[in-house]
């Protein structure tokens, strides 16, 4: 149970850093303030939990079609609904979304492989799955 809660929060982490990055990098995100930034970054992490898995499923066959870059365009619309539930957090244009899922999944990407790295977890193509490891 630990190492699953530690893997949330460093994806929750990795999350908000890439957020900060694309507050940073493109002038169309913005927050107004640090708490602003920091509400819409848990946001955005529980509609990546319930609700970004459901559009995915729905939307298998076109990630299919796309080579999975369709999951960016998905991305980006769930960055717009953190826009449109947190107020003071702006996007302007769907392309400026966009840059942010890029630069969101690349910070993503980094804070998956640590979270394999600091939980001891063993990847494959088919699943994720902790290892104990016991140091002597």
């Amino acid at each position: 149970m630990t190492e699953l809660l530690i893997t949330w929060l460093i994806t929750w982490l990795a999350t908000a850093v890439g957020l900060g990055f694309a507050i940073l990098i493109i002038p169309g995100i913005k927050a107004n303030n640090f708490l602003v930034f920091m509400i819409a970054a848990a946001v955005l992490g529980l509609i990546n939990v319930f609700l970004r898995p459901v559009l995915w499923l729905l939307t298998a066959p076109l990630s299919v079609l796309t080579f999975g870059l369709f999951a960016l365009v998905i991305n980006a619309l769930m960055i717009k609904l953190a826009a449109a539930l947190v107020p003071n957090f702006e996007v302007k244009g769907f392309a400026s979304a966009f840059l942010g899922a890029i630069i969101m999944l690349v910070i993503g990407a980094v804070g998956f492989i640590l979270a394999t790295l600091l939980t001891g977890a063993d990847i494959s193509w088919y699943s994720y799955e902790y290892q104990s490891q016991s140091f002597r």
